[in-house]
């Protein structure tokens, strides 16, 4: 079994990024990383300074915007 990492730009993108990966672990490492990336990227771009609340939001948004499935 391989699984599938599939990663929206956001909730319209036609063409998200989609990884296969041989094991589990591989998958899960890779989506953490470039989760983080996207998070870090947001935050050192914005124009404000960002609490907590609105941290936490944004790794909630970058979360529902992944999924990792078994094909």
């Amino acid at each position: 079994m391989n699984w599938q990492v599939t990663y929206s730009i956001d909730s319209l993108d036609t063409n998200p990024v989609i990884k296969n990966f041989e094991q589990e672990y591989e998958a899960i490492d890779w989506l953490s990383e470039e989760r983080s990336r996207r998070v870090d990227h947001i935050v050192q771009h914005s124009q404000y300074s960002i609490s907590d609340k609105e941290l936490e939001e944004i790794e909630e948004t970058e979360s529902s915007l992944s999924r990792i499935i078994r094909v």
